[in-house]
């Protein structure tokens, strides 16, 4: 399918949101001092537009491709109201703790929100080595207030089979199901590494029980519908303001377009890798103090999840045989997928396509052994996530290994 509306730019912008009334309450469309483009991510064109007062607006559209690779890779830019519907339909959940969205413009794909820009993308907060109390149980909770709201125990069984046929968003998630279930293990041109982790990428390959794993876990992906999760959760995608001193004066998630309904232990697992992956980083550049917070993250969002999915269990709406046992049993269940899915994403972040600025922007003597860590870690954790130890003795297991192989360090 062709589409052909026309994209944004710093010269359309403000004729453009004096065309929407939904934005008069917003900012002053007649009186724009700043138009930044921000769009760094892979697949968007997104804009901070602020006025002389300033007030600020985030206008996100959606392109007919990939942004990352171009036309040739063409991609339906319905990913927009799917992100639209679901940012709404979390904000029911969880209000302050994602963006406010003010209209959505389903002709040229645009989705206008709150402007966010005196918060910083966690993952930059991270790499400078900056400390942000009260963000990981943030992130716990959203995923435990959304997913409870979402899946058949707070949204009952004819909600959740509606919401799962608007939700269905087969293009996207083709790009996790090969970029992170398959390719790291199947290469392709999309892969790529130093030259110096290339025994690691081949280690990984002939790692069977690991290939093995990875099918398990991509058939899980697949088919268990269990709630509208966000599908692409990770610090990039978290925005943080804290006070000088590190306290949380905000925290919220965002971009969701790759959002359906999933396994509820995949966006568990994504931020797991993600803190591994920002682990890897501060070993590798030897930040003692820092090491020491971003080894307690996966902990402190895991205790967030269950403390508030466990809150909200009592209001389900069928306790019949969905009872308190049941919930012990998927407690372990989706902590034990976590750290597969948590696996999944750590080697495709290191040798697939789209990977993290945490280990990219460090020196190649660096990197080197941040990237064998991270590979290494995966490894152990899709084996070692049937034993059902804490999320705290499998960060430290983590750890472990990605001391014994860092590079370039005194």
């Amino acid at each position: 399918m062709e589409y052909t509306y026309e994209f944004l730019s710093s010269e359309n912008i403000a004729s453009y949101l004096a065309s929407r009334p939904e934005t008069f309450a917003v900012l002053d469309s007649t009186s724009i001092v700043e138009m930044q483009e921000v769009g760094d991510g892979n697949l968007n064109l997104v804009f901070i537009v602020k006025d002389n007062k300033g007030k600020g607006i985030v206008l996100k559209q959606a392109l007919p491709y990939v942004r990352l690779v171009g036309p040739s890779w063409p991609m339906s830019p319905d990913r927009a109201r799917i992100e639209y519907q679901t940012t709404v339909i979390h904000s029911q959940a969880a209000p302050h703790l994602v963006p406010e969205i003010y209209f959505y413009d389903a002709d040229r794909y645009i989705i206008a929100m709150e402007d966010l820009s005196d918060h910083k993308v966690w993952r930059t907060a991270l790499i400078n080595g900056e400390i942000n109390y009260g963000a990981a149980e943030s992130v716990g909770e959203y995923i435990a207030k959304v997913t409870f709201a979402t899946s058949i125990f707070g949204a009952g069984a004819a909600a959740h089979k509606a919401g799962i046929a608007r939700a269905i968003n087969p293009e996207i998630c083709l790009i996790t199901e090969d970029l992170v279930f398959t390719e790291p293990y199947f290469p392709g041109d999309r892969n790529s590494y130093l030259p110096e982790n290339e025994l690691d990428a081949l280690a990984i390959i002939n790692d069977q029980q690991m290939v093995l794993e990875m099918g398990e876990l991509k058939f899980a992906f697949m088919t268990a519908s269990e709630a509208l999760i966000h599908g692409d959760l990770h610090t990039g995608s978290v925005m943080v303001k804290s006070t000088e001193t590190g306290a949380e004066v905000s925290t919220r998630a965002f971009d969701s377009e790759f959002s359906f309904y999933g396994p509820i232990a995949f966006d568990i697992g994504a931020v797991f890798a993600n803190f591994y992956i920002a682990l890897a980083r501060s070993i590798a550049l030897g930040r003692t103090d820092h090491i020491e917070f971003v080894e307690s993250l996966p902990t402190a969002m895991w205790n967030a999840f269950e403390t508030h999915f466990r809150g909200l269990w009592p209001t389900r709406v069928d306790a019949r045989v969905f009872n308190d046992e049941l919930l012990e049993v998927l407690m372990t269940k989706w902590k034990e997928d976590a750290f597969g899915f948590a696996a999944a994403k750590m080697a495709r972040r290191i040798v697939g396509l789209a990977k993290t600025s945490d280990i990219e922007t460090l020196e190649p003597v660096l990197r080197e052994g941040a990237a064998r860590g991270v590979l290494q870690a995966a490894q152990m954790l899709v084996r070692a996530r049937h034993n059902h130890e804490s999320v705290a003795t499998m960060t430290a297991q983590v750890k472990a290994i990605m001391e014994s192989v860092r590079t370039g360090g005194n």
